[in-house]
């Protein structure tokens, strides 16, 4: 691998192929804060056993970015959710650092990045001990990237950077989306959520539109009026609001699905 230029604070681990990035990740945190401090990246060139949320396979080619941070926030476990949305709004700032002019980039609820309405990067949190109000004893902040190529066929229409005329490669995508990180990871260290869930609000994709979002064993359909001060989706539908904490978002009248 080349050199990539990232803030001195991150101490990169690299492969050329390996299981899981948060596998890994979680692994080497589990060893304890001395030898595996805040900062810790993963990072592979590919993945045989790449995961997203729910369980779900992430395909993981050559070409593509799979990074794991490996971070020890003095926040109470039950906030630990809101660093999806640091790193969400961290993704999308990266692509308007490296990207030509002219493309749509949205966050989606709760932890996807779209590209012209398209997926593009996928956020996975872990986490191990604590409890509501004690920290975690680790956070591992799993981020995949389409960068060289996307998934065919999958529920939710997918993208890639290089099939939308980005031509940076893998070295500047990881070097930027960590210089962002570490911005909006700072400012949600020291101001706390609200001003990340500001942010992240007006880049989201669907609110104030008709959603559908997928429970484990439901689907409920309603206006996305807002998310709340802990990330939570509030629905409304039937007169009610409320409030969901997992699930996967479709745009019925767009007729994509995610």
């Amino acid at each position: 691998m080349q050199n990539v230029k990232i803030p001195s604070l991150y101490n990169v681990i690299s492969y050329e192929t390996i299981g899981s990035t948060n596998g890994e990740a979680a692994r080497l945190a589990a060893l304890g804060e001395d030898l595996t401090p805040d900062g810790t990246l993963v990072w592979s060139l590919e993945q045989t056993d790449g995961r997203g949320r729910r369980g779900r396979d992430w395909q993981s080619p050559a070409g593509n970015l799979y990074t794991s941070l490996v971070l020890r926030p003095e926040v109470p476990l039950r906030e630990a959710a809101q660093l999806g949305f640091v790193a969400a709004l961290a993704v999308y700032d990266a692509l308007g650092n490296i990207g030509p002019a002219g493309h749509q980039v949205h966050c989606k609820w709760p932890n996807d990045v779209l590209l012209n309405e398209k997926k593009v990067a996928g956020i996975l949190l872990e986490s191990h001990g604590g409890g509501n109000d004690q920290p975690a004893d680790w956070i591992v902040l799993g981020m995949g990237l389409n960068v060289a190529s996307h998934p065919e066929g999958t529920e939710f229409p997918s993208t890639s950077l290089r099939y939308e005329g980005f031509s940076n490669t893998l070295e500047e995508t990881l070097s930027a989306y960590t210089r962002s990180f570490l911005s909006w990871s700072s400012r949600w260290l020291d101001q706390g959520f609200a001003p990340i869930r500001k942010d992240w609000r007006w880049r989201c994709i669907g609110r104030g539109k008709e959603i559908d979002v997928r429970l484990d064993n439901r689907t409920l359909r309603g206006v996305f009026e807002d998310i709340d001060e802990d990330g939570a989706l509030l629905l409304r539908g039937d007169g009610n609001v409320q409030r969901i904490t997992a699930g996967d978002v479709f745009f019925p009248a767009a007729g994509s699905r995610g």
